[in-house]
C-alpha cells in the first residue's frame, strides 16, 4: 500500500511538472514577425475544462462555411455574429451536454481513447472583457490560415463534412464528424491551442486544461 502511495504521489508531481512546464515554455519558442495586414477579431471562449474559437462571420466566411446552413442550422440569419468552433471527444461531447448528466463510460473514453467531433454553435455579440473569453487580434493571412486548419478538422463524406443525425443541444448548433483521435493528453485544448499557433498567435508547449493554455497566451501575446 506505501509503493502504491509513493508511485501516485510521483505521478501527480510528474503531470504537475509537465503541466508547468507546457505553460511556461512557449510554442513556437521564438516569436515569428507579425503580420501588420487588416486584423480579424477573434474570441477564445473557455469553462472550466473546454475551449472554443469563435470566428467573426462576414460575407466569406459563411461561404466557406455554406455547409452548415445546408444542414438547418440558421448560420446566414443577420443576428449571427460568430461561429464558435470546438474539437472533443466523441462520448463525452454528445452525452454529457449539462454537469448533471456526467456518465461513467464518456468520462472512462475521455481518459483512454476516443473518436472526435466538431461541435458549431451560433453567438450574437459577445461582450468583452470576461473572465471566460479572450480576444486576439490577428492579420489577414493568418486568419485564412486558421479557417483552413478548422475546415480540415472536419471529416469529409462524399457530399461534404459528415453531420451526425440527432446530435444538437438546441436548434442553434451542430455536431460533425472529425479527424483524430481524442484522449487525455491529446484533448479538446490542445486542438484550440494548435489552432491558435496556426493563426500566428504562440501558445503553451502543451495544454491540456483551459487554465494553462489561457495562462500561456496571456504570457506570449
Amino acid at each position: 500500500m506505501r509503493k502504491l502511495g509513493r508511485s501516485l504521489g510521483l505521478l501527480l508531481i510528474a503531470v504537475a511538472l509537465a503541466v508547468t512546464l507546457g505553460t511556461l515554455v512557449p510554442r513556437p519558442l521564438w516569436q515569428v514577425a507579425g503580420d501588420k495586414s487588416a486584423t480579424r477579431h477573434i474570441l477564445v471562449l473557455k469553462n472550466p475544462i473546454h475551449t472554443d474559437i469563435a470566428i467573426p462571420v462576414d460575407d466569406e466566411v459563411r461561404r466557406r462555411f455554406r455547409f452548415l446552413a445546408d444542414a438547418g442550422l440558421p448560420s446566414d440569419a443577420a443576428e449571427v455574429r460568430y461561429l464558435v468552433f470546438g474539437w472533443g471527444g466523441r462520448a463525452f461531447y454528445l452525452e454529457t451536454p449539462t454537469w448533471s448528466e456526467l456518465k461513467a463510460v464518456p468520462v472512462f473514453r475521455a481518459l483512454t481513447l476516443d473518436a472526435s467531433v466538431m461541435h458549431v454553435d451560433l453567438a450574437g455579440d459577445i461582450a468583452e472583457p470576461r473572465p471566460d473569453v479572450a480576444g486576439f487580434d490577428v492579420g489577414a493571412d493568418h486568419f485564412a490560415a486558421l479557417l483552413d486548419f478548422i475546415e480540415a478538422s472536419f471529416q469529409q463524406g462524399p457530399g461534404g463534412p459528415i453531420v451526425i443525425d440527432n446530435a444538437a443541444y438546441s436548434d442553434f448548433d451542430r455536431f460533425y464528424e472529425a479527424n483524430g483521435h481524442f484522449n487525455a493528453l491529446i484533448g479538446c485544448n490542445t486542438w484550440t491551442a494548435a489552432a491558435l499557433r496556426t493563426a500566428g498567435l504562440r501558445t503553451g508547449w502543451w495544454n491540456p486544461l483551459p487554465i494553462s493554455l489561457g495562462l500561456s497566451m496571456r504570457l506570449y501575446n
